[in-house]
């Protein structure tokens, strides 16, 4: 076991403290990596919180994690000391499932192992997270960050980036596909970077104007504010998808109103509160609802590899440890252009 510094959550809505954790021997197919930069994600707020139910403690969240290679097993093939690498959502699976098969692991039917932390791993002890300095993860489930993406702005990519690329391919975001983004926060920002460099028509829902002009730098063509009624009434019909982002409750037969006929409006923010939809608003227009939850590894790599390629970083405000408090408070407060990410060097 090695012990690393660390900052935790040691209970629920307890400030984040620095502290020390233990992380295993590397094992043969293992990767040692000192971790460089952890973004904070909203979902760490959540589960730090209990916002989406009970949770283990003493936490250390983070799934966002970028940094570089400094041992490997004896069976590693797949990387080398001084590689630069990433961690996501997940660092293990059942691999055996029909879904993981597939290369859908964020779906394992098996699940529970899976979670880089707030999880039992399959060692039986608890999985903590990338605010910390070291992480050992299985090769499986590392992926490359290439060249062309600098360490710090890549961090996000592997949860905003995956998450907002996956279904955006999915549902064929792309040249004559008119796409809008609900919010423009951590999620919302690389959803418009990636809907653009896709070729998609891009719009930005936010509640207000307040960040237009940056929406618009970041590759969107429309912006229109949800609190303004005529902007339901104007846009009627006009999206092929649309892509929220938020983690609070929508009025559903809203949006739905903006689809277009076989259209759909999928899901990645999870609000912690359940949510009401009167069928009819999909029955009408023969609409899909939908949600989507990261990528698979190999969809993962595929995303860091098309960001590289068309340059797409995440907008970042590098923090250090001892800001993580009041930057989860200032991340609730949408004060935040538009992902914070830790630079470990300070744990």
């Amino acid at each position: 076991m090695t012990t690393v510094a660390a900052y935790a959550a040691p209970a629920a809505k307890a400030p984040l403290e620095r502290t020390t954790i233990e992380r295993r021997e590397v094992g043969e197919f293992d990767v040692l990596i000192d971790i460089k930069f952890a973004g904070i994600c909203h979902s760490d707020i959540h589960q730090a919180r209990e916002g989406w139910g009970e949770a283990l403690f003493p936490m250390v969240p983070g799934h966002e994690i970028a940094g570089v290679v400094s041992e490997v097993g004896t069976g590693v093939t797949k990387y080398q000391v001084g590689d630069r690498v990433g961690v996501g959502c997940l660092v293990d699976s059942c691999r055996t499932c029909e879904n993981c098969r597939a290369g859908l692991e964020q779906h394992c039917l098996n699940g529970g192992i899976g979670p880089t932390y707030n999880a039992i791993g399959r060692d039986g002890t608890p999985n903590h997270g990338g605010y910390s300095q070291k992480i050992v993860v299985d090769e499986n489930f590392v992926v490359r960050i290439p060249d062309g993406l600098s360490l710090d702005v890549a961090a996000p990519l592997l949860c905003a980036g995956i998450t907002t690329y996956s279904p955006l391919k999915h549902w064929g975001a792309g040249p004559g596909k008119r796409v809008a983004v609900v919010g423009l926060g951590g999620l919302g920002h690389m959803a418009v970077k990636i809907a653009h460099a896709l070729g998609a028509e891009v719009t930005v829902l936010s509640q207000s104007l307040r960040k237009k002009d940056d929406g618009l730098k970041l590759g969107a063509d429309h912006y229109y504010a949800t609190s303004d009624e005529k902007t339901f009434q104007e846009l009627a019909g006009s999206f092929d998808l649309i892509v929220s982002t938020v983690s609070a409750p929508l009025d559903f037969g809203a949006y739905l109103s903006l689809v277009k006929t076989g259209g759909a409006l999928v899901n990645v923010g999870a609000p912690e509160e359940p949510v009401a939809l009167n069928l009819f608003s999909l029955i009408g227009g023969n609409k899909t609802l939908a949600g989507s939850m990261i990528g698979g590894i190999a969809e993962t790599q595929e995303m860091l590899d098309f960001c590289a390629e068309h340059g797409l970083g995440a907008e970042i405000e590098l923090i250090a440890a001892h800001e993580i408090n009041d930057a989860y408070e200032r991340v609730l407060a949408s004060d935040v252009r538009y992902r914070f990410v830790i630079d470990t060097a300070t744990i």
